[in-house]
């Protein structure tokens, strides 16, 4: 069955009077009747809190967090239960805020990092959270009651500017990407907090050549996609079904997509249902889904490009999202300061 594809506008979201950084969807949305919403972050020092409207369908700012970052806020995401939002900023401190009853208040400032954070993820309990920088850092934060927060480590071992953090969708592991060109995937080794590098995976084992930007896994978590300024998408794997003894069992390079952007290739998110969209400085988003009509030539799984959206902004993407709940959109923010809803349309020949 062939997904002839067609991506519609749903609409264009505009308020940020700077780049659009990030974007990050509430988990807990989308379902059971609970309107779809997500939160944007911008160099406007602000982030803004989206919401469909169920009557019109059309999209509304419900809220905008502002007064509390006195920089650029880079990256934002919510907690797994959609009550906390956490937003990291260029003026070293990642906010946590609170949903109260539709007013979002600042409920802790995880100060820290020597200067800019450039990422923010929370693990999939919503017990940890862990943020990253420009320090070369990743930290791990201990989540307490009371909207209390505790580092319990601090991890070294990026060369450079960390990009990108995220933890595993079901392993207690924690990956990061960076400026040094690497991803490093780091696992805690008991119960003492005593979090180490357990793989790095660089030009030497068929990683990035350049700053790879960001990573996102797919449903299952047995695969990951990454991607980077030297133009290419990689995509990973990771057989769970053969965890030794000690709990990890190493990633390794199953392919690679290149000549899709012709310049750097800053956001990638894997969709529940295996579409690959990736946003890039070329202005363009790009979806891609694995090629089930391989020949038996071809050594583990390859990826097709499924569509290709030219101008779908008028300046560098910077963050590609699928959302949550039974419909699923895309949302893409640029350095236009706009943010685009976006449907792919699939019709069965």
């Amino acid at each position: 069955m062939e997904l002839a594809k067609e991506l519609r506008e749903i609409q264009t979201l505009q308020g940020h009077t700077d780049r659009v950084w990030s974007l990050a969807w509430n988990p807990a949305t989308g379902v059971a009747g609970i309107p779809l919403s997500f939160a944007s972050c911008s160099g406007d020092k602000t982030v803004r809190i989206w919401e469909q409207n169920p009557s019109t369908s059309s999209w509304d700012c419900k809220a905008v967090l502002d007064e509390t970052h006195t920089r650029t806020v880079r990256s934002c995401a919510w907690s797994p239960s959609g009550k906390l939002l956490a937003t990291a900023s260029f003026d070293a401190t990642t906010a946590i805020w609170e949903n109260v009853g539709g007013d979002y208040e600042c409920v802790a400032s995880l100060e820290g990092h020597e200067n800019e954070v450039k990422s923010v993820c929370w693990n999939p309990s919503g017990s940890m959270l862990t943020t990253c920088g420009r320090d070369k850092t990743v930290w791990v934060w201990e989540v307490l009651p009371g909207n209390e927060f505790d580092c319990v480590s601090v991890l070294q071992g990026h060369t450079q500017d960390v990009k990108m953090v995220q933890w595993h969708p079901t392993r207690n592991l924690i990956f990061s990407c960076s400026y040094d060109n690497t991803v490093k995937i780091w696992a805690d080794d008991g119960d003492d907090d005593d979090w180490a590098c357990v793989q790095t995976l660089g030009e030497t084992n068929n990683g990035h050549s350049s700053t790879v930007w960001a990573l996102s896994f797919n449903a299952s978590g047995d695969k990951m996609v990454t991607c980077s300024d030297d133009l290419t998408l990689k995509i990973w794997g990771s057989d769970d079904t053969k965890i030794p003894a000690d709990g990890f069992s190493p990633w390794r390079h199953l392919c690679t997509l290149s000549g899709y952007h012709d310049r750097t290739i800053f956001s990638v998110h894997w969709s529940r249902d295996n579409i690959i969209a990736s946003g890039a400085a070329d202005d363009a988003i790009r979806f891609f889904v694995e090629n089930d009509e391989q020949d038996g030539l071809v050594d583990g799984p390859s990826y097709k490009l499924l569509l290709r959206k030219e101008n779908a902004h008028d300046m560098d993407i910077n963050s590609v999202q699928w959302s949550p709940g039974e419909d699923q959109f895309l949302a893409s923010a640029a350095d236009d300061g706009t943010i685009k809803i976006w449907e792919l349309t699939s019709d069965s020949c």
